[in-house]
């Protein structure tokens, strides 16, 4: 379980550690993997939203490129001293782009009610196979459940901070 307490530690040394210029950045913590992923100033370009949105990604690759060997240092410093991979992003403007990150594997069971939701998944064409359509699942569940999903994380922090300071087991 992810605390409070290894998220703020968490943060705190990506707030410490990276540059001036790429504060704020949106830190989240899970199992596997630290993602940062860091905000840089818009676009100034007039023209058509093609044009704008191409505009964004040409800053993005840039700042992607230009970064590179200061973020694997960051990185490689991060997973040795929190033993997770680390993972980067940007958003700029209303763009928002993971470079790298963790696809884990995650095993279930499922009865035939359940299946048969995947199924018609992959046979209208939203997924390709079971395993993308229950990504697909959990991503929209993910983006219409928000409120109650960071509910779940705040009580379940709460948890494992009772938990901590209880007697050792």
């Amino acid at each position: 379980m992810i605390t409070d307490e290894l998220r703020e530690r968490v943060t705190g040394w990506f707030a410490g550690r990276l540059p001036a210029e790429w504060q704020p950045a949106d830190v989240t913590v899970d199992r596997e993997e630290i993602t940062v992923v860091l905000t840089i100033a818009d676009v100034e370009t007039e023209g058509s939203d093609a044009a704008v949105a191409e505009a964004r990604a040409g800053r993005a690759s840039a700042f992607r490129e230009d970064t590179r060997e200061q973020r694997m240092e960051i990185a490689q410093e991060a997973q040795h001293r929190f033993e997770r991979k680390v993972s980067w992003g940007l958003a700029i403007g209303e763009r928002r782009e993971l470079w790298t990150h963790v696809s884990a594997p995650v095993m279930t069971r499922l009865r035939q009610p359940q299946r048969v939701v995947l199924d018609t998944l992959v046979d209208a064409g939203v997924a390709k196979s079971r395993s993308e359509a229950l990504a697909w699942c959990v991503r929209l569940v993910g983006q219409h459940e928000d409120d109650w999903l960071t509910e779940l994380r705040e009580a379940m922090s709460g948890v494992a901070d009772v938990r901590a300071k209880g007697p050792a087991a």
